[in-house]
């Protein structure tokens, strides 16, 4: 079996370190021949250290300074480069067979678009690259050949319980329904959300993820932008797309066919599946997570969006559909918006509740004209960044 070649953008994140734990289970299969990451010098130096790559990417040049310092002393045959153009040389590098999309925010767009134009198997874990590149992306997919796969375990769930054949896709499926945890407040009174910190919101009952997206769980904007990439993932309108709370994680999402069958993926949390899904795809292999143990299954619970309250705990979801049938490029605003925010909060200069007011703002704010390349995308980003911080600026003078 001829060995698959990887890079890995972002190496050091859950995901990349995710990745890396499935594709160690099958040395035979795959070779790492490139990594990224942003400031983590030693975890990347251990990961040189145990798979060798080609290249290491580090997203400044101290950081690369000192990685390059270290890789020298343990005598390692991987060169380093600093980026962020190296990130978009590795992720359409001619030695790459397979690119794991996995850098958090808008960062990650501009080497999505780069191996997607290289026509790469790019595996999708940066939902931000459908998001903000909407139509912009795809086209880049079209036009490159590259086979765009979803690793978020929503997506993957969708993707897994779809036919084969996406040209019956629009004929057969009556609606989407992407399963939610509810995040940590699930149960939380509304009226002390405001009292939230950052610890508090990063504990998240069911998953282990990074500190931006744990905030966007404990929000629910997490939801609201899986439902903005199934929506360009799929094809499917803005009013087939469903979400439903369901505390155990154990569903990751259905799909709903038009003679109301319901096909769904189940298995344990962990984001290992979906990854092995992607590496192996059309094929199964070890993952390395535990198998559902259907006898100690307690049961499993749905909460409609209506129930106890949730439209109040989680007012950010329903901007996806709002940003869907606005302007083009409302989706791309109110990602930035999200980022500002969610920084903001982590860094206790807004308060958990306002994280919404400063999605709310920006959108009313900054009116988008449709872009239609990645620096019309960039402008765009940064227009209504600028907007965010503003409100940002206000709510904590």
């Amino acid at each position: 079996m001829t060995r698959q070649r990887l890079a890995v953008l972002g190496s050091t994140g859950s995901i990349g370190t995710s990745t890396l734990d499935v594709v160690a289970r099958h040395p035979e299969r795959f070779e790492v021949v490139a990594l990224t990451a942003a400031t983590q010098v030693d975890a990347m130096l251990a990961q040189c250290e145990r798979f060798r790559p080609r290249v290491a990417v580090m997203a400044s040049a101290p950081h690369a300074a000192q990685l390059a310092e270290k890789i020298k002393q343990k005598r390692l045959p991987t060169q380093v480069e600093q980026a962020p153009e190296a990130i978009n040389d590795v992720a359409s590098w001619s030695e790459v067979d397979i690119v794991m999309a996995a850098i958090v925010g808008a960062a990650g767009l501009a080497p999505c678009l780069a191996a997607a134009r290289a026509g790469k198997r790019l595996l999708l874990a940066n939902k931000e690259a459908l998001v903000v590149g909407g139509e912009v992306f795809l086209r880049a997919v079209r036009e490159g050949g590259a086979t765009l796969l979803p690793i978020d375990s929503e997506h993957s769930a969708i993707f897994q319980s779809l036919p084969e054949d996406p040209a019956t896709w629009a004929a057969r499926i009556d609606k989407i329904i992407l399963t939610a945890s509810g995040g940590p407040f699930r149960t939380r009174a509304v009226d002390t959300l405001h009292a939230v910190t950052p610890e508090q919101a990063c504990a998240h009952p069911n998953w282990v993820m990074g500190r931006k997206i744990s905030v966007d769980s404990a929000t629910m904007m997490n939801k609201a932008l899986e439902v903005i990439e199934a929506r360009y993932l799929f094809g499917v309108a803005p009013e087939q797309l469903e979400v439903v709370i369901h505390p155990q994680s154990v569903i990751h999402s259905m799909v709903q066919y038009k003679d109301t069958s319901v096909v769904a993926q189940l298995g344990t949390p962990d984001m290992r599946v979906p990854i092995a899904y992607g590496l192996a795809w059309p094929e199964r292999m070890a993952s390395g997570a535990t198998a559902l143990d259907f006898h100690a299954l307690a049961g499993l619970s749905f909460e409609p969006i209506d129930a106890d309250g949730h439209r109040e705990r989680y007012p950010g979801l329903a901007l996806a559909w709002e940003a869907l049938r606005a302007a083009p490029g409302t989706c791309a605003v109110l990602n930035a918006a999200n980022e500002v925010a969610v920084d903001a909060f982590l860094g206790r200069r807004i308060r958990f509740d306002q994280i919404h007011a400063v999605n709310r703002a920006t959108l009313d704010s900054v009116a988008p004209e449709a872009p239609h390349d990645l620096p019309a995308l960039l402008d765009l980003d940064a227009r209504a960044r600028a907007a965010a911080l503003a409100g940002v600026q206000r709510l904590s003078a």
